[in-house]
């Protein structure tokens, strides 16, 4: 059984009632080569969404424009409507194919949530989704500070290649911090197993992730 499977089916017994208000749960897509062809990730997001994970990062840096505008518009096909679809770093695609908004970096060239709002508002679109990804607590501030709608923070725990570790985790304590300074929404992300997904939530945040959800 797939861990958005799982996840989408806890129950009370598993945690306290109050762990279970407002678990968000956030699947991020993989880059190129991840999937065999568009149908697999196409058959994969519909089993999202039938999972009820409430929001699909597409992250495809590999395609220009065109093609992530058609690949977009396939995953709008299969997802249901409360299955909302972000694009990564592409405003310009999320208008063009009617997804609900876009994922920003905390980069300093990066597009402000406050300029992809008007885009967006100068296509006479709705109000978009922007979800900003942070490793700091001070990016935590500053995309509070800008209104965001949700934080994915990380990565919450190391990563190991060949026994090596290769990219040092945040921790949970930090993570903690960062759900408490932020009024919105704080994904757990980096590292986010099904193991360790109880001590994200009980931290405060929800989750996301590549691996977890594929």
């Amino acid at each position: 059984m797939r861990v958005a499977s799982i996840i989408a089916r806890l129950t009370v017994s598993e945690y306290a009632a109050a762990t279970l208000i407002n678990v968000v749960r956030y699947a991020i897509t993989g880059s190129s080569g991840f999937y065999a062809n568009d149908a697999e990730l196409l058959q994969l997001a519909a089993r999202w969404a039938a999972d009820s994970v409430n929001f699909v990062q597409l992250r495809a840096k590999h395609l220009d424009a065109g093609p992530l505008t058609a690949l977009a518009r396939k995953l709008l096909a299969v997802l249901d409507p409360q299955t909302k679809l972000l694009i990564n770093g592409r405003v310009d695609v999320a208008i063009a194919a009617g997804a609900a908004g876009v994922h920003l970096t905390a980069a300093p060239n990066e597009l402000t949530p406050q300029q992809v709002r008007r885009i967006f508002a100068f296509a006479e679109q709705p109000q978009p989704v922007i979800s900003v990804s942070c490793h700091t607590l001070a990016e935590v501030k500053r995309a509070r500070d800008e209104q965001v709608d949700l934080i994915l923070f990380g990565p919450v725990f190391e990563k190991r290649l060949k026994g090596e570790i290769v990219v040092e985790g945040v921790g949970l304590e930090m993570l903690q911090h960062a759900c408490e300074l932020a009024p919105v929404k704080v994904l757990a992300l980096g590292g986010v197993t099904e193991t360790n997904t109880r001590e994200c939530v009980e931290a405060g945040a929800g989750i996301s992730g590549i691996r977890l959800f594929n």
